[in-house]
């Protein structure tokens, strides 16, 4: 006769909510235990509240997008794709929509309706809902019995451990699955942050809520004198340096972060080639030739950076423009084509969209989730030593992983 799994998961984010759904449509009985007092806490804040769900790209292309261990995740991707993702939250509810660079989002632009998609599916399965506090994980002779919680112990067959990594702490994601994993006798990859905002050496305080659109940032490695990163888009000045999604993305490259390794360059004019922003600033110049250089700017900058970048320029602010040399233009060009900043350190893991690191993915069975070591023992999400550039990846990764996880646990195999 057959004998319905417990499966227990710890965690109410995207991975912990798909394993439980995933484990529910296979036919265990499963128990989602999660500390806050609601769940995707940190799921609903995503994409400034929009929710970059997924990216709507064809595997190859995904694994492609991986930073940490891609081959560790062709089992769970090829489970459960991209496609997968959007046809589930449709199906639940939600209409997607497709915008730059593949992002997949959902058409009202609230993140909330991803989560409540999730949490409905979680109750039309059957998924027993617990706001408790996991303490512990378990095990005799190699295998999950049960565990502990702040309210009491339960037994199980399996447990899913979909904590999340370290970052956002106020969302719940304190590492406690890195502490179940190390006392099950699992090694954790040094974690450091990911998708994270950057300190500058130099102080740019003074021009910090400076929004800058359609520029290209290049990161260089001043060790080797290579380019990293180099992208256009947006980003943001900030009290400590810099942040907006150009930046995010730039710090997934940046590796062994120590102070003065890397340099950020801002072209700001990224369309137009040295000679033609020169004749630009010839043509700007021609018409107000008896203004101070100072008040000259406002047709190629924004008010507020003006005065930092003439101090970068080392032009005296107030120069007539009918005596600004050759030199001091070609000066003013250089610093619009390439302000560079010393880069100082990342930003601290609580503000990190992504951990980097974890549970080691060779103790990991890449085809079920399972543990190496502990029978009935599973990982999904960020708890893995697995993180991807922004543009919905990240998410993705959860679902999948989350999917075969929950779907295997069930199973038992």
């Amino acid at each position: 006769m057959y004998e319905q799994r417990k499966v227990a998961v710890i965690g109410g984010g995207p991975a912990g909510m798909m394993s439980a759904i995933y484990a529910s449509i296979n036919g265990a009985s499963v128990t989602l235990f999660e500390k806050n007092d609601r769940l995707g806490k940190k799921l609903a804040i995503t994409g400034k509240g929009r929710c970059n769900v997924t990216n709507d790209c064809e595997n190859s292309e995904f694994l492609k997008n991986v930073i940490s261990n891609p081959k560790f995740l062709y089992a769970s991707i090829n489970a459960f794709n991209t496609e997968d993702t959007k046809s589930f939250f449709e199906n639940a509810g939600v209409p997607l929509k497709t915008e730059r660079g593949r992002r997949v989002f959902p058409v009202s632009d609230k993140a909330i309706d991803i989560v409540n998609a999730l949490k409905k599916t979680l109750i039309d399965y059957g998924v027993t809902i617990k706001n408790e506090k996991v303490t512990k994980i378990e095990t005799e002779n190699g295998k999950v019995t049960g565990l502990k919680t702040s309210r009491g112990e339960y037994s199980f067959d399996a447990a899913i451990v979909a904590t999340g990594g370290a970052s956002y702490t106020g969302t719940g994601s304190d590492g406690d699955g890195f502490r179940f994993a190390r006392e099950l006798g699992h090694e954790i990859t040094p974690l450091v942050p990911s998708l994270v905002p950057l300190e500058t050496t130099e102080d740019v305080s003074e021009i910090m809520g400076v929004s800058l659109k359609n520029v290209v940032l290049k990161i260089k490695n001043n060790e080797t004198g290579k380019t990293v990163f180099e992208e256009m888009g947006e980003m943001l000045f900030t009290h400590f340096g810099i942040s907006g999604p150009l930046t995010l993305s730039a710090s997934c490259h940046m590796q062994k972060m120590q102070k003065g390794k890397y340099s950020a360059i801002i072209d700001f004019k990224p369309a137009l080639d040295r000679q033609t922003l020169d004749n630009r600033v010839l043509s700007d110049f021609s018409k107000q030739l008896n203004k101070d250089f100072q008040n000259s700017l406002g047709g190629l900058l924004p008010s507020k950076i003006i005065p930092f970048m003439i101090k970068k320029s080392g032009i005296e602010p107030s120069a007539k423009v009918n005596s600004i040399t050759k030199e001091q233009r070609a000066s003013l060009v250089d610093t619009l084509k390439g302000l560079t900043l010393e880069i100082y350190g990342f930003r601290s893991l609580n503000e990190a969209i992504v951990t980097q690191g974890g549970v080691k993915t060779n103790e990991i069975n890449p085809s079920t989730m399972e543990s190496k070591k502990v029978k009935g023992l599973y990982f999904a999400g960020e708890v893995i030593d697995v993180d991807a550039y922004t543009g919905g990846y990240n998410l993705q990764i959860a679902f999948s992983t989350g999917a075969l996880s929950g779907t295997h646990s069930a199973w038992g195999d």
